[in-house]
């Protein structure tokens, strides 16, 4: 006896599960973390000699700061490529995927056309080389989005 077509009814998932919001708070906490460590907390390398910064416990962390920040991205766009998030499941995988892929090659092709004077370039005149590992996380951030296309 066939199956009446009630059964295949799709219901209509959720825009903002637990996942999803805990993903966004990442992301903006890494986003947070980054402009207060770079705006308010480095101190100026234009000056001479050199301002300590403040607080102490960050400014203490140099580049770590920016290690902390961005791996809060990174982990914050990893937890989006779960199924029960709108970036998950349907277009949002090729949309995360390819996102993450073209801002990873961006950044990395940014850092060759300016590698000569990075001075005009926020946040990435202070990771120098680093830069690198920086758009290649994206671009294995989008990996994790590519293991979800179907």
């Amino acid at each position: 006896m066939p199956k009446s077509s009630e059964a295949f009814v799709d219901s209509p998932a959720k825009v903002f599960s637990v996942r999803f919001v805990v993903a966004l708070l990442l992301i903006a906490a890494g986003i947070g973390w980054i402009l207060y460590y770079y705006l308010g907390v480095r101190p100026d390398p234009a000056v001479f000699p050199a301002e300590e910064g403040s607080p102490k416990a960050i400014a203490d962390l140099g580049l770590w700061n920016y290690a902390i920040g961005f791996g809060l991205i990174m982990v914050g766009l990893a937890i989006s490529a779960h199924p029960s998030t709108p970036l998950g499941r349907g277009r949002g995988v090729v949309i995360g995927m390819l996102g993450c892929f073209l801002i990873g090659l961006l950044w990395i092709c940014t850092f060759y056309v300016f590698s000569n004077d990075l001075s005009g370039l926020p946040v990435m005149n202070d990771l120098g080389q680093w830069n690198l590992a920086v758009g290649i996380a994206f671009m294995a951030v989008g990996f994790t989005f590519a293991t979800r296309w179907e």
